[in-house]
C-alpha cells in the first residue's frame, strides 16, 4: 500500500461519530442533524427535466474535456459573474465531477515531491481535501490560521497554495488587497494558487456577491490568471451536490497540464450530466431563490442564539461559526445528548498551528434544513447553551 496513506488524519465526521458512540439522545426530541454541509432545498426542475431528457448520453463515452457546448456555458456564467472580459472557454475552463473531486486531483497534478520541501498552504480551519491532496501528494501542509496574514508564514518551498473564499467554516470572504498581497507571493516564490470558491453564490446581500479569485485578477491586471486556478461546483449554488458537477477554470498553461492528467486518471463527466449542467449555468432565477431562502433562515434563527452565544451573519456560505462557552467537543456531545441537535466540533475542521486550534471552542452549524427545523434547532441550542 502507499505509505503515504498513514499520514491521513481520521475525517471530522468519523471524529464525530467516535465522540458520540455511546451517547443516548433525548427520545422526547426529534433528531435534527445541523452537522454536514449538505444541501436540502430542492433541486430545481430545470435540472431534472434536462437530466432527464439527455439520458441518451450514458450510452457514449464522455471527452475527458466535456462537450463544448459545457465549456462555453461556464465561460459565460463566469463571464457575467465577474465581469471579465474574456475567458476562453476552449483554453481555460475545463468541467469537473464537482469541485471536491478536482481540489484533490489538481495537487496529484501540481506538486513536484522530489523537488524537497514540497510544501501546501492551506487555511486553518479548513476542508480536510487540502490536507490530505498535499499529503498524498507527497507534500506537508503548512497552515495559515484565520486571522493571519499571508507574510506571517514561511513561503519557501511552497508550491501550492489552497485559499477558501467564501471560507469553509467562517464564511469571510478575502478582499482584494489580500488577493494583491498572496499574487505577489506568488509571483515572488512561484506557487500555483487553487481557489477554492464552491460557496460563493451563496451571500445575503443581492448587492454585494463576494469577490472571486478571477475577478480579483482582472481588477489587478492579471487577466492572463498566471499561476491562479479557480473551482466552483453547482452542489451549493444549484442544490445539486448528486449530480457531482462542477468546473477548474483559469490559467491555460496550467489548464492544458491538468487536462492530460485527468485525461488518465478517468474522470470525465457524464453527457447528461452535461446537459443538465448547461441549464444550470444559464439561470439565475433558481439561485436568486436559493439565496432568499437562507436570508430568510439567517433572519430567523441569529436573534435566537446571538444572546448567550457569539456569532454573526457571515458573508457567504450556509454556516453559522459559533463560539461556545466550553470545550467544542463537549459542547456538540451535551446538545446531542440532552437536545437531540447534532453539529460539528470547530476544532476536528482545523490542526494545531502556530501554538493553537483555531477551530477549537467553536461548533459549526449547517443551516441546510428547512426553516422551522432550523429554528426548532437554534432554540434547542441556546436553551442548552443558557444552562451552561
Amino acid at each position: 500500500m502507499n505509505p503515504r496513506l498513514a499520514s491521513l488524519q481520521t475525517y471530522p465526521f468519523d471524529k464525530l461519530r467516535a465522540l458520540l458512540a455511546g451517547v443516548r439522545p433525548n427520545p422526547a426530541l426529534r433528531p435534527i442533524d445541523l452537522s454536514i454541509g449538505e444541501p436540502k432545498h430542492p433541486t430545481p426542475a430545470l435540472l431534472k427535466d434536462a437530466l432527464a431528457a439527455a439520458l441518451d448520453g450514458l450510452s457514449a463515452y464522455p471527452r475527458t474535456a466535456g462537450i463544448p457546448e459545457l465549456r462555453a456555458a461556464i465561460a459565460a456564467w463566469a463571464r457575467r459573474r465577474y465581469a471579465l472580459s474574456a475567458l476562453d472557454p476552449d483554453t481555460q475552463v475545463l468541467p469537473a465531477n464537482g469541485s471536491r473531486e478536482a481540489l484533490f486531483a489538481f495537487a496529484q497534478a501540481v506538486i513536484d515531491p522530489a523537488a524537497g520541501n514540497a510544501r501546501v498552504v492551506s487555511p486553518n480551519p479548513f476542508y480536510q481535501i487540502y490536507e490530505g491532496a498535499a499529503l498524498l501528494a507527497g507534500a506537508t501542509p503548512t497552515f495559515l490560521n484565520s486571522g493571519m496574514r499571508f507574510g506571517q508564514i514561511d513561503w519557501s518551498g511552497v508550491q501550492l497554495a489552497y485559499t477558501c473564499s467564501p471560507a469553509n467554516p467562517t464564511g469571510r470572504v478575502m478582499q482584494l488587497e489580500e488577493w494583491h498581497e498572496l499574487f505577489e507571493l506568488s509571483d515572488r516564490h512561484d506557487f500555483v494558487i487553487a481557489s477554492d470558491e464552491c460557496y460563493s453564490e451563496i451571500y445575503c446581500d443581492e448587492s454585494r456577491p463576494p469577490l472571486g479569485a478571477l475577478d480579483a485578477a482582472r481588477q489587478l491586471g492579471r487577466a492572463d490568471f498566471r499561476r491562479l486556478v479557480v473551482f466552483s461546483s453547482l452542489s451549493k449554488r444549484s442544490n445539486a451536490p448528486g449530480m457531482r458537477s462542477g468546473f477548474v477554470a483559469g490559467d491555460a498553461a496550467l489548464l492544458k497540464q491538468f487536462l492530460l492528467y485527468r485525461t488518465y486518471h478517468g474522470s470525465a463527466m457524464s453527457l447528461a450530466v452535461q446537459r443538465a449542467s448547461i441549464a444550470a449555468w444559464n439561470d439565475e432565477t433558481h439561485v436568486r431563490e436559493n439565496r432568499r431562502l437562507y436570508a430568510e433562515k439567517y433572519a430567523a434563527v441569529l436573534p435566537l442564539i446571538q444572546n448567550p452565544l457569539k456569532t454573526e451573519r457571515p458573508e457567504g456560505g450556509f454556516y453559522l461559526w459559533i463560539q461556545t462557552p466550553i470545550d467544542d467537543r463537549e459542547f456538540a456531545l451535551g446538545l446531542q445528548r440532552d437536545y437531540n441537535v447534532l453539529v460539528l466540533p470547530g476544532s476536528f475542521l482545523a490542526r494545531d498551528a502556530h501554538g493553537e486550534n483555531p477551530g477549537k471552542n467553536h461548533v459549526r452549524v449547517a443551516l441546510v434544513a428547512a426553516l422551522g427545523e432550523c429554528v426548532e434547532a437554534l432554540e434547542r441550542i441556546g436553551e442548552f447553551a443558557a444552562r451552561l
